[in-house]
Order: structure tokens, then C-alpha cells, then sequence
């Protein structure tokens, strides 16, 4: 074996490696990211392109805010809410976001 194969294998045993450790990394943390809350209140949204519905109603995304307050500041929350909104590319974001952050409020 040239020494240039040896030295690619030992290049992808060590991204295998790493590739490896980042995910065990993922699966072992016990608080979800910024990331995974902003992909669950994505799911949780019944939208159009006009406009989300149902964002006072409903109980999973009140349980989802409870969760986000005892694992993320108030500054945080702001960053989750309004990140998702924008991926479901409504028109009227801002009356989404006005009342998903009145949910907030109410999530005790």
C-alpha cells in the first residue's frame, strides 16, 4: 500500500470518528437546542400562505412554551418564535408573532 492510501484511510477513520462522537454528542444532550425548538413549533403551526391559525388553541404549542421557559432565557424565546414564523414564509408574520408571544406570556 502506498504511503497516500494509507494516509486517505487514515483521513476517513478520523472523519468517521468525529462523525461518530457528533452524533452520540446529539442523541446524550438532556436540554433540546435552539435548533430542535424551532423545528418543533414549525411543525406544530397550521398555516397558508396568508396567514397561521389556531395559535391560541392550541395546547401542544402552550406545552412547547413551558418547555422553552425552564430551559432557555426570555431573550431566547423571542429568537425561537420569530425564526420559525419566518420558515413558514407567511404573509402576515407579524400579527403571528404578536400573538404567539402573547402564548408566552401566558405559559406558566
Amino acid at each position: 500500500m502506498k504511503s497516500t492510501d494509507i494516509a486517505r484511510n487514515s483521513r476517513e477513520l478520523k472523519r468517521m470518528q468525529k462523525k461518530e462522537e457528533y452524533i452520540n454528542a446529539k442523541i446524550n444532550r438532556e436540554v433540546p437546542s435552539l435548533g430542535d425548538y424551532i423545528n418543533q413549533l414549525h411543525d406544530l403551526f397550521f398555516y397558508t400562505e396568508q396567514k397561521i391559525f389556531g395559535i391560541s388553541e392550541s395546547e401542544d404549542i402552550l406545552m412547547l412554551f413551558v418547555e422553552m421557559k425552564e430551559n432557555y432565557s426570555e431573550k431566547q424565546w423571542d429568537t425561537i418564535i420569530r425564526k420559525a414564523v419566518r420558515k413558514t414564509k407567511v404573509a402576515e408574520k407579524e400579527t403571528a408573532i404578536k400573538e404567539l408571544l402573547d402564548l408566552m406570556e401566558l405559559a406558566d
